[in-house]
């Protein structure tokens, strides 16, 4: 049994995540992936009906005459949450750190996917693979994501974005919509294992950073400690200072060209703002490409 006081919470971001869901997430997401699947479903003759485009010229051969592949489309999606737990997640200069923020977002995705019938599994990581589980429907399997989400505690602190990418292509044989919510530390060193998996399944990524990570707010030394190595590093005078913010910059940079590269979809989010804006803009450019006909991002 949990904890009072852990139920409380978990209970306390359900009935909020519940609510966002119902007013206006839940229409988005079905609009931004609902469809994009279809299975096959039989082969028939052609009719007068039908589009010359699905004839299915090999089976036409073999039977003397013209048949269609007939698809219809796939009733639910798979969706899986790979969320990154290692130690870089507890940095927070704002109220709440990049790990609150990251269960808060994987929450609503959860309970979006969740209310629009589809099975939805989670995949932790930071440079092992920390717990998986399998893609599931119903509130109760929900709420037990979430309450990993919020109180899981990691065996390892570092980061290996790549292996957890290449697990979830070892792990899904359907096609399905991939939520990656990290920091992308290091895009050079999982680019190839996201243009692999993207080609597979359909993946997103939910890059969390803290607003000193984009813009450092002072200009005196400092002492900046890496979360996963114990690493500190100092940054003095006006030189330093300008090398420290074009590294960031640099960085922010490499992971938009990482992403583009991918054909991945990538949603910045800032931990301690609302997460809501930045989701719904994303569903909302999603609906407006698929209603266009485009494929994937540029």
């Amino acid at each position: 049994m949990l904890p009072v006081e852990l139920a409380k919470q978990i209970r306390l971001l359900e009935i909020r995540t519940t609510r966002i869901v119902d007013e206006i997430t839940g229409g988005a997401y079905r609009s931004a992936f609902k469809g994009r699947g279809i299975e096959f479903d039989e082969v028939r003759e052609y009719t007068l009906d039908d589009d010359v485009r699905a004839i299915d010229w090999n089976v036409s051969a073999r039977m003397g005459g013209p048949y269609v592949k007939k698809f219809v489309e796939e009733r639910e999606l798979n969706v899986l949450l790979l969320v990154d737990v290692s130690a870089s997640g507890a940095f927070g200069s704002a109220e709440k750190t990049k790990r609150r923020t990251a269960a808060e977002l994987a929450a609503l995705l959860a309970f979006s996917a969740g209310n629009s019938g589809d099975k939805v599994g989670l995949l932790m990581f930071s440079d092992k693979i920390e717990l998986y589980v399998p893609p599931r429907s119903g509130r109760r399997h929900t709420l037990r994501l979430i309450r990993e989400m919020l109180f899981f505690k990691p065996q390892s602190r570092g980061t290996d974005i790549d292996l957890a990418l290449r697990e979830a292509l070892q792990l899904l044989s359907k096609r399905s919509v991939i939520f990656l919510l990290s920091d992308l530390i290091a895009p050079e060193t999982f680019a190839r294992s996201l243009k692999l998996l993207n080609r597979k399944h359909d993946v997103v990524a939910l890059e969390l950073f803290d607003p000193v990570e984009i813009h450092w707010p002072v200009r005196s030394p400092v002492v900046v400690e890496d979360a996963e190595t114990g690493q500190l590093v100092r940054f003095s005078g006006r030189h330093d200072m300008k090398r420290l913010q074009e590294e960031l910059e640099h960085t922010q940079t490499r992971k938009r060209e990482v992403c583009r590269a991918s054909q991945v979809d990538l949603v910045e989010i800032e931990s301690g703002g609302d997460v809501l804006k930045p989701v719904i803009d994303f569903f909302s450019r999603r609906r407006k490409r698929a209603a266009s006909g485009a494929g994937r991002p540029a």
